[in-house]
């Protein structure tokens, strides 16, 4: 995504990036940017201490990966 983006797209993916319950394959599917991508916007448009705060945040949240939900999930289905 260029710097030049219309504001709506990159408020709409700093909103998706934030939000707990979206993953980056679902902001993929809506915006279609990869989550290097989103991570580029994120670095570009917010402020530096709160881009280390949401990097904090979702590195290793398993609801901003499905993969490691879904696996999260069956583990702890195994486990009951």
């Amino acid at each position: 995504m260029k710097s030049h983006e219309p504001a709506e797209i990159v408020s709409r993916v700093i909103r998706y990036a934030w939000e707990d319950r979206t993953s980056f394959e679902e902001i993929k599917e809506r915006t279609g940017l990869s989550e290097a991508q989103v991570i580029e916007v994120m670095r570009r448009e917010l402020k530096p201490s709160s881009f280390k705060r949401w990097r904090k945040r979702v590195c290793g949240r398993v609801t901003k990966h499905r993969r490691l939900l879904e696996r999260h999930l069956s583990g702890s289905l195994d486990q009951e």
